[in-house]
């Protein structure tokens, strides 16, 4: 690990705060800490962002950023410095910021997904580097469909804020810092996207993992194209299953029939009696 330039806290904590008061963005609450990171140079930020879709359509959608020890060391201040009031106000569930096992720092925020619309709703208030993300969820007769797709990329450390801040601060904040150092995203960030959709897979760009489809997201500019689809069918196992609703159903529209029948039979042969 390089020798870390350090900047004052108080400077630190000066050009973080509007990135608190930030809306919009959740993804600005974790680039806050990239800010401060790559200022001191030479420290990490990882952050997982997990999609976990239900075969019913419901989930959710987790954030967990974890920075290390370096950057807790140098920064000591860091976890008061965080505010999650808006992310709360809009119905995301904050746990930490807690202390890891190797004295870094985590923050996992999550919420829950209620539909397709609304899983693409969430997406979208990340920002870079999910972009034009969208999740759809059809189906016909018995088979379900679940398709997402996006691009993932990002321009660089001034995509983490918005455009309040950029303008207030006449650019990315920490500019002449990272100039200086030569610190690019990648060499701070690590940013992973893992989806888990039910049912088989039949076409994505992701690799497939433990827990689900994984994309590790591009910081040097590029861009990946995120897609995949999922299907859902009755199980093999139960193949019988709906050949013999169908005879059930006809049967049960035969006995139907036949009870009707009856009874205008028996109804008409009363009738004829009376007469």
């Amino acid at each position: 690990m390089r020798s870390p330039k350090r900047l004052e806290a108080p400077a630190c904590r000066t050009a973080t705060s509007p990135l608190n008061n930030a809306t919009g963005r959740l993804l600005a609450l974790v680039g806050l800490v990239a800010l401060v990171l790559v200022a001191l140079t030479g420290c990490r930020l990882d952050v997982e962002v997990d999609l976990a879709i239900a075969p019913d359509g419901t989930g959710e959608l987790t954030i967990t950023a974890t920075a290390d020890a370096d950057i807790v060391r140098q920064a000591p201040g860091l976890a008061q410095d965080l505010r999650f009031e808006d992310a709360e106000a809009a119905g995301w569930i904050v746990e930490g910021p807690a202390a890891t096992e190797d004295g870094g720092l985590m923050v996992t925020i999550g919420h829950p997904v209620t539909s397709a619309v609304d899983a693409t709703s969430l997406l979208d208030s990340l920002g870079p580097p999910f972009n034009d993300m969208m999740l759809e969820r059809r189906t016909v007769e018995d088979e379900t469909r679940v398709s997402l797709a996006g691009e993932l990329t990002l321009s660089g450390f001034e995509a983490f804020a918005d455009s309040d801040l950029l303008a207030a601060a006449g650019g990315a904040p920490f500019a002449d810092q990272f100039d200086t150092a030569g610190v690019t995203p990648e060499e701070s960030i690590d940013i992973t996207f893992r989806a888990a959709l039910p049912g088989a897979v039949e076409q994505t760009s992701g690799r497939r993992a433990a827990g689900g489809l994984v994309w590790d997201v591009p910081l040097d500019g590029t861009s990946v194209e995120l897609t995949t689809e999922t299907v859902q069918r009755p199980a093999e196992g139960g193949w019988w299953a709906r050949p013999l609703a169908v005879i059930a159903s006809v049967a049960l529209v035969a006995w139907l029939a036949l009870a009707t029948a009856l009874a205008i039979s028996v109804l008409r042969t009363r009738r004829a009696r009376h007469v």
